[in-house]
């Protein structure tokens, strides 16, 4: 039976649908804070965010830089300067039994810097004499500084006292038909400068090649036939 002294608590559920136990919309999950902090996870978004803003500067940076250096290098072009032995003679050569040699060898170089814009330090200057790959005789050369334009005439004196030589029939043979082709090596630190603008230093690689010295078999002296030779310049 109704009781009617009950009072009405509300209007009768909805049927529910079918697979549902429950017939009203379930609440969303609530928000869970760090336990151990008491504060929401909200710092490990603003460090990301300022890591990407770091990474962005950074890229900005590199960008910009690079594209200074690029307008500099159209503006000024930097060229590698040019060599060209113009001399070379040899005196008091000799080669003993014991496969011994001596001589002296006086170089003539000119220097040529081809920038219209940029001056060229030369802060270290080694050279060598070869027969071939072999070194007789070595160097270094004073530094000096090259303006705009400029050509400069390096001298460079090279002597072996009692150098041993592995193999002087091959030598003695080129002596025999009155011709020695000697090369001569250069290494060069350099430095650009244009304005305030300076460059690192770098390396310059100078291979003079095939520098035909006339010297007959009962003559300890010659000089350099055929005229000037220039060298090739590497970086």
């Amino acid at each position: 039976m109704t009781d009617h002294g009950r009072p009405v608590t509300g209007y009768p559920a909805p049927a529910a649908p079918n697979g549902y136990a429950y017939p009203y919309a379930a609440h969303p999950p609530p928000t869970y804070f760090n336990v151990a902090t008491g504060n929401p996870p909200y710092p490990n978004q603003q460090r990301a965010n300022f890591l990407r803003r770091v990474f962005a500067v950074f890229i900005g940076c590199i960008i910009i830089i690079g594209t200074i250096v690029f307008i500099i290098w159209l503006v000024l072009r930097p060229k590698v300067p040019q060599f060209r032995v113009d001399t070379l003679s040899l005196t008091n050569f000799n080669i003993t039994s014991n496969s011994m040699i001596s001589g002296n060898w006086n170089a003539g170089v000119t220097v040529r810097n081809p920038n219209s814009k940029i001056t060229l330090y030369y802060d270290h200057v080694e050279a060598a004499v070869f027969y071939k790959s072999r070194s007789i005789a070595m160097t270094m050369l004073p530094p000096f500084a090259q303006g705009k334009k400029n050509e400069t005439v390096v001298r460079a004196t090279f002597a072996s006292s009692s150098e041993y030589f592995d193999n002087p029939n091959e030598i003695n043979g080129d002596r025999a038909r009155g011709t020695i082709d000697f090369n001569l090596r250069m290494v060069a630190r350099v430095r650009f400068k244009a304005g305030v603008w300076w460059t690192r230093r770098r390396i310059l690689r100078i291979y003079c090649p095939d520098l035909s010295v006339g010297v007959s078999a009962n003559s300890s002296a010659g000089s350099m036939a055929g005229g000037s030779k220039h060298c090739k310049v590497g970086l």
